[in-house]
């Protein structure tokens, strides 16, 4: 970024997000959705229907520069978190929520390099939003652990990942409850149907175009994916 440039604060990324939303067109299908600790404030950032793979099993060749990917376990809301006076309790977001669902997130940036830029400026970049595959999932959602959830992240033959937990967020549902009142500032609410992503359990493993990955939740199934 020219000297200058950058970012200032996380609501001036947000308003670059919106913008950027509005200049490409589209509808907001989903939501990503993190936080660095299990204490610090979550961040966002909307997800276009265009890049959007519900059910999708092969990364359209040319649509991302970079290609990181990321298990995360992602929620389907099954009814709209309309913007409102009041916040949004806890029971109210849960009891929104239809699904829950193994999901594979691609990480890329349009800035040159991945991670070379101060964190607002990523966080305006979409937070470095590439693409979401969404795979198998459950109804049954309340029974699942995240923080005790075993992971898997395979890159062909290889496994890369192997371990319980992993998001830095801790549990998802604190980051969705903050997201119903994002959602509400910044874009209308959440809309029925909405996915929403909440952060890589495994880290971000950057792959070249044509590896086969794989992800496993243990009580949520398999995701597999072809890069591109």
């Amino acid at each position: 970024m020219p000297d200058g440039c950058d970012v200032p604060s996380a609501e001036a990324a947000y308003r670059v997000q919106h913008a950027t939303i509005r200049a490409l067109g589209g509808r907001i299908a989903g939501w990503k959705v993190g936080a660095r600790t299990p204490e610090s404030e979550p961040f966002a950032a909307p997800i276009l229907a265009a890049t959007l793979f519900d059910g999708g099993t092969i990364l359209p060749p040319g649509l991302c520069r970079h290609i990181g990917v990321e298990a995360e376990i992602a929620y389907r809301f099954g009814h709209a978190l309309p913007p409102r006076d009041v916040p949004y309790t806890t029971g109210e977001v849960c009891d929104a929520i239809v699904s829950v669902h193994t999901a594979i997130e691609i990480i890329d940036t349009r800035f040159a390099v991945p991670g070379s830029q101060p964190a607002l400026d990523h966080l305006a970049d979409q937070q470095s939003h590439g693409a979401l595959f969404v795979g198998p999932g459950t109804t049954d959602w309340r029974s699942l652990v995240p923080l005790e959830e075993r992971v898997v992240l395979a890159v062909g033959d290889r496994v890369m990942a192997d371990h319980v937990g992993g998001n830095s967020a801790g549990d998802p549902i604190r980051t969705l409850v903050w997201l119903a009142g994002h959602a509400a500032r910044h874009a209308g609410g959440l809309a029925a149907g909405t996915i929403v992503t909440t952060g890589s359990a495994t880290g971000t493993l950057f792959v070249d175009p044509g590896t086969h990955v794989r992800a496993t939740f243990a009580h949520l199934g398999t995701l597999s994916l072809t890069c591109g």
